[in-house]
């Protein structure tokens, strides 16, 4: 933990501070050591260095450098993490594409981000060719290979090209741009946050100075819970690099094929939601000695419950941290350590402590320092913070006040410094980690002949932590049940944004201006509840 004598030894000047130089400092320090499994294919340091440096080339002699926008459109794979490192070596800024998105969501992240390159997995090329022509600025669609397909797609694509290294690491700094993750805000589309190489190391920099809520130890293998779309699965395999760890990907989690992992590789180390853990625990296999080389497992995307973190000690017997931030801080902002997950302990119940190096203050209205157990608006400020949202200054301006980022959580700070959640200021939906803005819900119902009016909420779900919650005015004479409206939103919007329940209004209740007051509809489904995040 921290001392005196640890926050005031200095950061070694030989740390590498873009991805690029992580790259080749770790194929130099361990050429050997494995950098990715995925499904029983192993990339040591140096061939991911390699074989990173040849995509490298691949994008340059595509027309692709610093700036271009590269996505990639399918599940996790060792080739996942090529293209990443190949585009902090050129400059160019990867866009991480949720595969579970319709057609219509994948093409405004396509287009809003002006994407030049797309890589597409097989099943997803069709759409990828039906969006050539509204994106005129795509140049080329590479497919992804298969274990079937290996070396017809991007693998032939990049064939041919020399693995020597590009000399990027020198020429791209910290706060120059290397990746771009969507996130929902007040329009209910999804703005890109634009990252740069310096949110991938505040939790170097806090080892460095003796923090090991989160650490990585030598031999360490480590599961990938979260995908890459995600600014948490990113950061984690990002931060993993660094440390030199081993990092397992797999293409989607599937609690089954985890667990079987688990003990196959000896898995040491993990992030996670609670939903997965309380899918693994809930698997057949489940039992202590499936879980005896786990050493630590993070978790992010909701709190834990304490009957949950009962039978996690219980079964897993591992160390436990959550992980507190979004993907505007560009990192973990606060942790909740391994040393207060403790059932019964009343910290059990915050979301966590600033990292070092990171500021938390809760502000009212006004922008007003609040004292300690007092309630307002959670701010973070944090050199991870994102370089702000792509193409839109004004909505940058809105979330990042004097370099705060505004969290759109309301919550108080106790007298030892440990962030508590009470609810949600802005509208957001989260489940199991996934990011759902009503707006665009709503507006796809009203799109529905029988409905006239809609207001979509979240509701608590006990696996999910919130689900989708719909209340619907219906046309007068017209008539619609609830599976009717939810065959109706298939393939309009994503599966995880459906709403799972519906109620059926005469009419929505709205404030004297006209807007829908979503806070009454929601304060209805939240009775009774301490908190109204979950």
């Amino acid at each position: 933990m921290l001392d005196d004598d640890t926050l005031l030894r200095p950061r070694p000047a030989a740390r590498p501070r873009t991805l690029a130089a992580v790259a080749a400092r770790q194929a130099a320090d361990r050429p050997a050591h494995p950098a990715v499994l995925c499904e029983g294919r192993v990339l040591t340091y140096e061939q991911l260095h390699r074989e990173s440096n040849r995509t490298g080339h691949a994008l340059h002699a595509a027309g692709l450098g610093s700036g271009s926008r590269v996505a990639y459109l399918g599940k996790e794979s060792e080739l996942f993490y090529e293209i990443a490192l190949a585009c902090a070596k050129t400059g160019a800024v990867l866009v991480p594409v949720n595969w579970r998105l319709t057609r219509d969501e994948i093409a405004h992240i396509l287009s809003d981000s002006d994407t030049e390159l797309l890589f597409a997995e097989r099943e997803r090329l069709t759409v990828a060719g039906q969006l050539g022509t509204v994106l005129p600025r795509l140049r080329e669609v590479v497919p992804l290979d298969t274990a079937e397909g290996r070396g017809t797609g991007f693998l032939a694509w990049q064939a041919g090209h020399p693995a020597d290294d590009l000399g990027a690491a020198a020429g791209f700094g910290p706060d120059d741009a290397v990746a771009q993750i969507y996130t929902s805000g007040t329009t209910g589309l999804p703005k890109g946050v634009v990252l740069a190489h310096r949110s991938f190391f505040n939790v170097d920099e806090a080892l460095a100075q003796g923090c090991d809520w989160v650490d990585w130890q030598p031999g360490d293998r480590c599961l990938i819970g979260m995908p890459g779309f995600h600014i948490g699965g990113l950061s984690y395999a990002m931060q993993g690099f660094v440390a030199g760890a081993t990092m397992v990907s797999v293409p989607m989690f599937v609690a089954g094929d985890v667990l079987r992992q688990i003990g196959e590789l000896g898995l040491t180390h993990g992030l996670v939601t609670p939903a997965m853990l309380q899918m693994l625990l809930d698997e057949r296999g489940a039992s202590p000695a499936a879980f005896r080389s786990v050493r630590k497992l993070i978790y992010g995307g909701a709190p834990i419950s304490e009957p949950l973190l009962r039978r996690c000690l219980e079964t897993m017997g591992c160390e436990f941290a959550q992980i507190y931030g979004s993907t505007e801080t560009g990192n973990f902002a606060a942790c909740l350590p391994p040393a207060d997950h403790v059932p019964g302990s009343p910290r059990l119940t915050a979301a966590g402590r600033a990292y070092p190096g990171i500021d938390l203050r809760i502000v009212d209205e006004d922008g007003t320092t609040l004292p300690p157990g007092a309630v307002g608006e959670v701010w973070v400020r944090s050199p991870a913070r994102m370089l702000g949202y792509h193409r839109q200054p004004e909505a940058t301006r809105e979330t990042v006040r004097d370099g705060w980022v505004r969290m759109g959580d309301a919550g108080r700070l106790d007298a030892d410094g440990y962030l508590h959640l009470c609810d949600r200021i802005n509208d957001t939906i989260i489940v199991g980690g996934e990011n759902v803005y009503p707006t665009e819900i709503e507006n796809a119902l009203v799109g529905h002949p029988a409905v006239a009016d809609a207001a979509v909420v979240g509701v608590p779900d006990e696996r999910w932590g919130e689900a989708v919650h719909a209340y619907v005015v219906l046309r007068p004479g017209r008539q619609a049940t609830p599976r009717e409206l939810m065959r109706s939103l298939r393939g309009r919007l994503a599966d995880f944004k459906i709403p799972t329940t519906y109620a059926f209004l005469a009419e929505l209740p709205r404030n004297p201006n006209g807007k829908v007051l979503r806070r009454a509809l929601r304060d209805r489904l939240w009775q009774g509840r301490e908190r109204k995040v979950n």
